[in-house]
């Protein structure tokens, strides 16, 4: 299932290097953590539970940089399977 362009938009934003931020996306609840660079590279998405963790699904970047830079040459979301837990 491919990510709503719109979340992917925000998701393409920098944040904090190497931080986790929860959020609210389009009334479903969502986790992502970055890397060193600040670029989202794990995505928890489904509800929030009462102790904090996600009932969902979780997604991997794939990142792939031009050759001896930072700068990102393309990226992709993979979808990696439900989760029932992540706190």
């Amino acid at each position: 299932m491919a990510l709503n362009p719109k979340l992917e938009n925000k998701l393409s934003k920098i944040y904090a290097p190497s931080s986790r931020l929860d959020d609210n996306y389009n009334g479903k609840d969502i986790t992502f953590v970055t890397n060193e660079f600040g670029e989202p590279v794990t995505l928890f998405i489904g509800t929030r539970r009462d102790d904090g963790a996600i009932a969902g699904e979780r997604y991997a970047r794939k990142i792939v940089r031009k050759p001896n830079s930072q700068e990102i040459l393309k990226s992709h979301w993979d979808l990696k399977g439900k989760i029932t837990k992540f706190s």
